[in-house]
Formats: C-alpha cells, structure tokens, sequence
C-alpha cells in the first residue's frame, strides 16, 4: 500500500516510496500525519474513558490498580492493558521492520531504566499518559509541572548519555 506518492528524494535519485523518517533525522508530512493520527486517537480514548468511566488513563495508575486490586475495579483495567499489548502486537504483524532491536541498550540497562521511571511516577503521582495527555487536558496545574518536569528531564538524560558517547 502507498502512502505518499514516490517523491524521488534518494541521493541517487531514485524514487521512493512512503518511509517514515524520510531518510534521516526531519519529519516529513506523512510522519507528522502518522504521528498526528495516533495523537488524536490517544486524546480520544483517554476522553472517552474519562467521559463514560469517569477514570484518567494514567497507564501506571491502571497497571498499578492491577497489582494491588479492588473489588469491582479489575475488568476495565485488565482490558485497557490487553488493548495496550494488542495494539503492540497488530503494529508487530503490521511493520515488524519498525521493531528492530539491533541498535537496543543492553537488558540490564534497560531494566534500571523500567525501575527508575517506575520511581519517578511514584514520586509524581503518575506517567505522562495521566499527567501530560489527561492532566493538561484539563488544565491541571500539577500536571503542567509534572510534564514539564518529565520532558526537561528526558532532554537532560539524552545530552547527558550522547555527550558520554550512549546512543
């Protein structure tokens, strides 16, 4: 299937079709409209679950409602997560050449970093999908200051781990 009619933008100048990152490090419209969609889609579902359940989709906040359970509050959270993995799971069957693992920080890296965001939305009282999609939806003032905080930091640790020659 094309996305985007061939646009010939090769250094060799051969055609090509869709490809998301254009070849390198910009955003060319297709890449904004994927981007844009998903976005719309997030914005929409965590408006929904608000508007029908009146619950925030902070996904630390439903999976930690999945290890600590209550009495009627389980079902909704269990089929958020499926849902979770069963959209990861179609974009695997779909493009599985966007999964590649190649280029991935070792599991032990990996896992420090899981417990340390794990820590931090703790300390926060929720990840970026309560605080940045949900929170400032609403114009929460604490979430203004959460995701900000979220985003200076993720800026911070990538100069940090590219100025000591990470990825």
């Amino acid at each position: 299937m094309r996305l985007l009619a061939d646009r010939g933008d090769h250094r060799d100048g051969t055609a090509t079709a869709w490809e998301p990152h254009g070849g390198g490090p910009r955003m060319d419209f297709v890449s904004f409209g994927w981007a844009l969609a998903g976005g719309v889609m997030i914005g929409a579902a965590a408006a929904l679950l608000l508007a029908l359940n009146g619950k925030i989709a902070g996904v630390s906040g439903i999976l930690g409602g999945l290890v600590a359970p209550r009495r009627g509050d389980v079902a909704w959270r269990a089929l958020f997560v499926v849902g979770l993995l069963a959209g990861g799971l179609v974009a695997f069957v779909v493009a599985p050449e966007r999964f590649d693992a190649s280029g991935a920080p070792a599991l032990p890296l990996v896992a420090i970093a899981g417990v340390l965001v794990g820590v931090g939305t703790r300390i926060g009282n929720g990840c970026t999908s309560g605080h940045g999609v949900c929170g400032i939806s609403r114009l929460a003032p604490r979430s203004i200051v959460a995701t900000l905080a979220f985003m200076l930091t993720g800026a911070l640790t990538v100069l940090v781990v590219r100025s000591l020659g990470g990825a």
